[in-house]
């Protein structure tokens, strides 16, 4: 391999050689954008310096062994030949940098204005040893790459002497607008722009029409500027005007255009103007922290509301999880009334991006129905969501397209008709537990129907799970939610009865403590299952003391097993078909249990609480009903009732589908099985790493597995999940966020009450330890959280309406829940001590 390399030389599969940043200034050269010239010290380089570098886990000896080691005459002679005549720059370029999922921005080292061959060599050396600071090292870490992989090439450019320099996005970056140039600049180098040394000016201009949209102006009273023997000084400045003209703004925002025209992605750029106004593109990279739009391109506005959101996943699905939702999701569009010509594909409105699932919500938007129905939904399910859908209202661009209710009216009636919704309301508000043992049973036989046919081959199995995904769920829901959804006419019913007599606090405290609810059933007995494991003192020991992944690998005790049967189809995240089941993996459910025993209070006991706050609700239905006279009394009195019989089946459904998932994803693994004995795959679990049409074709999928998992862990790490999105990018939350008082969290009230502890801070649930009475705070739930509520002394959820899933849970144990909070899980530090007023929405 050469050790230098000319820009011109080379092309962006030379990653290894040259690293990032030199593979992306070769590009831009070949392209003939305006790069300053220049070379690169390619990794043959670094290989030499470092090969007997050795051990790499302390950066400090790494850092110490570069320095020290003296750079071969032929390297530094190829350097120096190579120099142009005046000042240059030196920068690391890594072979992990400037890439489409991390960009390394700043995490090695730039030397400006370097000046003779000794200084650019003493700059190269530095760059070779800046691989190794501790901050390339945890930057490393955070994006999981292996230290060992990673090599450095130092770019060598000649220097343009700046009268102007920053930084120009060709999205924003705050509010993810695609084709939207947002400029910061300042005078002088643009290092004192790139880190963060100056308040700059700030431009956002249309690159189409070289309009200024914003300007917003810095006071500039920093610059870095060249000095005539090497290196640079920093100097106080003051400049009231603006440092660009709009026609250079328009300039720049064209040549940022044609950078991302160029990579077919945004991209972040540093350019520079110098003296005589020329303008010099330094530096792209692309723009990492972009959420990916999801959908195909279409023409007009798209609005995008993310399902896994409301189903409070943040993680992103594996990718048979997205095969399975796309098969229902042609499933839901057959139930009203429009068949999916390929239904593997999905119904037209589903979308993806990033691992999550999105619904095509325009649709919604512009009907006077949907904007009507769908946010008053979304109150109780996700809040902030609903908000947002609200305030796009007003957007010309969504202008109702269908006033009239007639359609919707009558696919609802079709659907009601056909499935007996009404005749199944009714039988639930007669006689509500007959109604639930009727879907148990219903649900038992809908089961036991899934097992394929004898001797099915591999295609037909993949086939038989694709049909079950489109043809036997979907058809549950008209089947089983009208018995959950009895508690609503009921709750109305009572509220019209009292007159404005009874508060929204008041009908919270009668939904405490239900009965009829699997997700508290099931919390309640793991509680009750640790109480017998306490029992046993040296059960008990081993579960307070050994690692919960250690003891699933092991023989587990009779009573977890007993606890598995019954509930071993549940997980966390659990309607992603891809994910194992706790009766494959008890980690989680060991972890609950070392948390149960680890509570003392007997008044804390969740059993306790469950039946205080039963007690509550019965004893608040008493007190309403007295506040009228007359049959209404007894009416209120039946109607509240009804409701609290009836609400706690809303979690029935989705244990239904869940159960379900957990029969297609075991036969699902006898594929991944065959096709491992095959050489098809590595491991059967590999098999939910490919969709259900890749299942049976027959070829080698272990590449495609491999590139697939990567991609998946990288989208584990990604903090950020907008709830609604446009196609062109834009986060409508993000631009509205400005209008949230600094410092406030706030979101929507959902248990009421008012705690003060110390919060936790939890990402992911499994093995996640809470100590009894820390306050929860975490980005979503499903019900593979609820146990962790039992120990709990309030919840703090950044997702979620008062009606979702962790709301209703908070409020039938009686802690106080503040939900849709945004960035919760940022704002918010573990150890720190919280209020939350679960009444108000806030969280002091």
């Amino acid at each position: 391999m050469d050790v230098i390399l000319k820009f011109a030389e080379i092309d962006g599969s030379m990653l290894a050689e040259v690293g990032g940043k030199a593979a992306n200034l070769g590009v831009l050269t070949r392209a003939g954008l305006p790069v300053p010239p220049g070379f690169c010290v390619t990794t043959e380089a670094y290989r030499r310096i470092a090969a007997d570098l050795g051990d790499v886990s302390d950066p400090e000896m790494a850092r110490k062994h570069i320095l020290s080691v003296p750079i071969p005459d032929d390297i530094a002679r190829a350097v120096v030949e190579a120099l142009p005549a005046g000042p240059v720059a030196v920068r690391s370029s890594a072979t992990a940098e400037d890439l489409p999922y991390a960009s390394f921005v700043g995490q090695q080292d730039t030397y400006l204005n370097v000046v003779g061959p000794e200084a650019v060599l003493d700059a190269v050396r530095h760059c070779w040893a800046s691989l190794w600071t501790d901050r390339a090292v945890a930057y490393r870490e955070s994006n999981g790459i292996d230290h060992g992989s990673v090599r450095l090439a130092v770019v060598v450019q000649e220097m343009v002497q700046s009268a102007t320099a920053g930084v120009l996005f060709t999205a924003n970056p705050v509010t993810g607008r695609r084709r939207q140039a947002v400029i910061d600049a300042a005078p002088g180098l643009g290092e004192a722009v790139v880190s963060g040394a100056v308040n700059p000016d700030h431009f956002t201009v249309d690159p189409e029409t070289g309009k200024v949209l914003e300007r917003r102006l810095g006071d500039k009273r920093h610059a870095v500027r060249s000095l005539p023997g090497g290196g640079v000084e920093h100097v106080t400045t003051a400049m009231s005007e603006p440092c660009l003209t709009d026609a250079q703004l328009a300039e720049l925002a064209a040549l940022g255009a044609r950078v991302e025209d160029l990579y077919g992605a945004p991209q972040d750029t540093e350019w520079a103007f110098d003296a005589s106004g020329r303008l010099w593109l330094t530096q792209a990279r692309p723009i990492t922290t972009l959420f990916p739009v999801p959908g195909e391109r279409h023409d007009g506005l798209r609005v995008y509301f993310c399902f896994s959101v409301a189903q409070g996943v943040f993680r992103p699905f594996t990718p048979m999880g997205l095969a399975a939702a796309r098969a229902m999701s042609s499933g839901v569009a057959e139930l009203f009334g429009s068949p999916v010509a390929a239904p593997l594909a999905g119904a037209p409105n589903f979308a993806e991006a990033g691992g999550r699932l999105f619904i095509d919500v325009t649709g919604v938007l512009r009907s006077r129905a949907g904007r009507t129905i769908v946010p008053r939904v979304f109150d109780f399910m996700e809040a902030r969501s609903a908000r947002i859908l609200r305030g796009m209202f007003d957007d010309p661009r969504l202008s109702l397209t269908t006033t009239s209710w007639r359609p919707l009216i009558g696919r609802l009636a079709r659907i009601m008709v056909r499935h007996r919704v009404p005749i199944t309301l009714a039988h639930a508000l007669a006689d509500p537990a007959g109604a639930e043992r009727r879907l148990r049973r219903y649900a038992d036989r809908h089961v036991a129907a899934l097992a394929p046919p004898a001797g099915a081959s591999l295609t037909e199995r993949v086939d038989h799970v694709a049909t079950a995904l489109i043809k036997h769920i979907v058809p549950l829901a008209p089947r089983v939610f009208p018995v959950a959804m009895g508690a609503v006419p009921m709750l109305l019913l009572a509220s019209r009865l009292l007159k404005g007599r009874a508060s929204a606090d008041e009908l919270q405290i009668v939904l405490r403590g239900v009965p009829r609810n699997v997700t508290t059933e099931m919390d309640l007995a793991l509680w009750a299952l640790a109480q017998r494991l306490r029992r046993e003192p040296e059960v008990a020991a081993r579960f307070l003391s050994e690692p919960p992944e250690v003891l699933a690998r092991e023989p587990l005790p009779a009573e977890v097993r007993e606890f598995l049967d019954l509930y071993g189809h549940r997980a966390v995240a659990e309607i992603d078909l891809g994910l194992p089941r706790w009766s494959e993996d008890p980690t989680h459910v060991i972890g609950m249990i070392a948390n149960y025993l680890r509570l003392e209070d007997p008044a804390l006991a969740p059993d306790a609480l469950f039946a205080k706050g039963a007690a509550e609700a019965e004893a608040m239905i008493e007190d309403l009903a007295g506040r009228v006279g007359g049959p209404r009394r007894g009416l209120v009195r039946f109607a509240l009732g009804r409701a609290r019989e009836l609400i706690g089946v809303r979690e029935l459904p989705k244990f239904i589908i869940v159960r379900v998932f957990a029969e297609l994803r075991a036969q699902l693994l006898d594929v991944g099985r065959e096709l491992a004995g095959r050489g098809l795959l590595a491991a059967a679990e590999d098999v939910f790493f490919v969709t259900l049409a890749e299942a049976k074709a027959g070829r080698d999928l272990r590449e495609t597995v491999a590139r697939r998992r990567e991609l998946h862990e990288r989208e584990l790490r990604r903090r950020h999940l907008p709830r609604v999105l446009l196609s062109d990018g834009t986060e409508p939350e993000a631009v509205a966020s400005g209008e949230v008082a600094e410092g406030a969290l706030t979101g929507s009230p959902a248990s009421p009450g008012q705690v003060t502890g110390v919060a936790r801070v939890v990402l992911d649930p499994v093995g996640a330890r809470l100590e009894p009475g820390e306050i929860l705070v975490c980005p979503s739930t499903d019900p593979g959280w609820t146990p962790l509520f039992l120990t709990a002394g309030g919840l703090v959820m950044e997702m979620g309406g008062p009606n979702s899933h962790g709301a209703v849970v908070a409020r039938e144990y009686g802690i106080p829940a503040v939900v849709g909070v945004p960035h919760a899980t940022d704002r918010i530090v573990t150890g720190q001590i919280v209020t939350v007023d679960g009444t108000t929405g806030a969280v002091t």
